[in-house]
């Protein structure tokens, strides 16, 4: 079964499917060696982490799909992408559809806000037309080259036009042939609850949480009960990376000296086990003795 199908019986299954947001290939196999069934790319982590900037369009669509072929190389989870708004318009989306399958995604997100995009949980958004955005899920679905590869429609206009609004837009993302939906940045449970009562029986449909975002955080068990197949941490890890390196860095500049910290790092045998140094290396012996 390849990627993109698993993803697929994962979704359509009785457990919620939980997907932690990495950028890179050693995030994506911190992930996969903690056992989760899948992987998130998350455009906002990777503007974080590649620029040190917010989430607000500045990643392209060759950066993600550079990103995408390296992941791919190292784990063999599916791996969800944020393709941000396909980078333009329908001819765009086709072609992010194809590259991005190319490069190995299993599943392709798209969103429908205008040029450049922010991250879901800032103020400020603006959207394209619900007919203009219909048009970019219908060539999605004509450039998909895998039929399995999923293709999950996001809408941010809760927070431009009101659940009303986004529940409108949702449905005509549906029809347009979403495999599953992205209803972004709900405000409270009960907007959360409307979502599903709307979809969920039709639908898979993705709850993301964002430390400090719009939407009440919740646990997986939580979003499960209240009837979502997908959940995302997107920047959960960075934000434990970066609150953990400033910590060290800050003792190591008082101290002058890493052996306060020793005790919570991995030393040079426990990071080489992580990176499979000792079966590279045997593989690269066993050609040079063939």
């Amino acid at each position: 079964m390849n990627h993109a199908a698993t993803l697929r019986r994962l979704l359509a299954g009785p457990d919620i499917l939980v997907a932690p947001g990495a950028y890179d290939g050693l995030s994506a196999a911190l992930v996969e060696r903690a056992g989760f069934g899948a992987v998130y790319l998350s455009g906002a982590s990777l503007a974080y982490t590649r620029f040190g900037r917010p989430d607000l369009g500045l990643v392209s669509m060759n950066e993600v799909a550079d990103t995408i072929a390296v992941m791919r190389d190292r784990v063999n989870l599916p791996l969800i992408v944020d393709a941000d708004n396909g980078y333009g318009n329908a001819l765009n989306v086709a072609r992010t559809v194809r590259h991005f399958e190319r490069m190995g995604a299993s599943a392709i997100q798209l969103e429908d806000q205008q040029l450049p995009k922010r991250c879901g949980h800032l103020p400020g958004k603006r959207l394209v037309g619900a007919d203009e955005m219909v048009a970019k899920v219908r060539a999605a679905v004509d450039a998909r080259a895998n039929p399995d590869t999923v293709l999950l429609i996001r809408t941010d206009a809760i927070a431009v036009e009101g659940i009303d609004a986004a529940l409108r837009r949702a449905e005509a993302y549906l029809e347009a042939g979403a495999d599953a939906l992205f209803i972004e940045a709900p405000e409270s449970v009960e907007q959360m609850r409307r979502i599903v009562a709307e979809f969920g029986a039709r639908v898979p449909l993705l709850a993301n949480m964002v430390e400090g975002g719009s939407t009440p955080v919740q646990s997986a068990a939580q979003l499960q009960e209240l009837g979502f197949s997908l959940a995302i941490f997107p920047g959960a890890l960075v934000r434990a990376f970066t609150f953990m390196a400033e910590e060290f860095l800050g003792q190591l500049a008082r101290e002058g000296s890493t052996a306060g910290y020793r005790p919570r790092m991995l030393d040079l045998d426990g990071l080489n086990a992580l990176l499979g140094t000792r079966e590279l290396l045997e593989r690269s012996a066993a050609y040079e003795q063939a």
